[in-house]
């Protein structure tokens, strides 16, 4: 399913670029302590998160060498508190959504957070020496949602636009979507979810997620871990 994903966003560039790339999509809102993230406006938490996680990555050789419950650790302990994810479990969804029970939501949101968490974590294992400028955040004072924008620069490859699109919560400012090159991640995911529910229904996407996830080794994240 990620490979399809991932061949939908980027059908003209090679695994190697699109996983290095994609890591920069996510270390940008990686981690940062909650209370900083309750206080700080979206674009200064995507700058500080930034600095952060690449110090980490670059001063931890098991990160760099891709060790693998490493890397899981550090996503799972501080991607999970900056994302949205029942929002973008039910946008992946989308008019499918209301066809679930209130149990198989939940169980649907553990099973997206855990595909991410995995995504994230080969992503974050790729990340090398590239280079990330935020443009000015053009919103009012009092906006709740708001896309902080910005560019990567990567030596010998063209510059890609990394949009990401965020909601202020009680909890402070939450990610709900990324957009690489124009492209929603969340929106890549819909109509293989809508083919998946056409073919079993709610339970057929359930179980087409676990799978995935259980072969991987991950085991699906509390729907309620990560929630402020």
């Amino acid at each position: 399913m990620m490979r399809r994903l991932i061949a939908f966003i980027y059908r003209r560039k090679n695994m190697k670029s699109i996983i290095s790339r994609f890591a920069l999509a996510l270390i940008s809102a990686l981690a940062v302590p909650f209370s900083l993230a309750q206080d700080v406006g979206p674009d200064a938490l995507l700058k500080a998160t930034t600095s952060e996680v690449i110090s980490i990555i670059r001063q931890d050789p098991d990160i760099q060498a891709g060790d693998p419950g490493k890397v899981a650790e550090l996503v799972e302990a501080r991607i999970l508190p900056l994302f949205d994810f029942p929002r973008m479990t039910q946008s992946a969804v989308a008019r499918n959504w209301r066809l679930a029970t209130p149990e198989q939501q939940k169980t649907l949101t553990s099973e997206y957070k855990t595909l991410l968490v995995r995504t994230y974590s080969v992503a974050l294992s790729s990340y090398r020496d590239q280079v990330i400028e935020y443009k000015p955040l053009r919103a009012p004072p009092d906006a709740t949602e708001v896309t902080v924008k910005s560019d990567v620069k990567e030596p010998g490859k063209e510059r890609m636009t990394i949009d990401y699109d965020m909601e202020k919560t009680p909890a402070g400012w939450k990610v709900y979507d990324i957009k690489i090159g124009g492209i929603s991640l969340v929106s890549g995911y819909r109509d293989a979810f809508a083919s998946r529910v056409r073919a079993g229904g709610i339970d057929g996407l359930i179980k087409s997620l676990s799978d995935k996830n259980r072969q991987s080794g991950f085991k699906a994240v509390s729907a309620s871990s990560g929630q402020q």
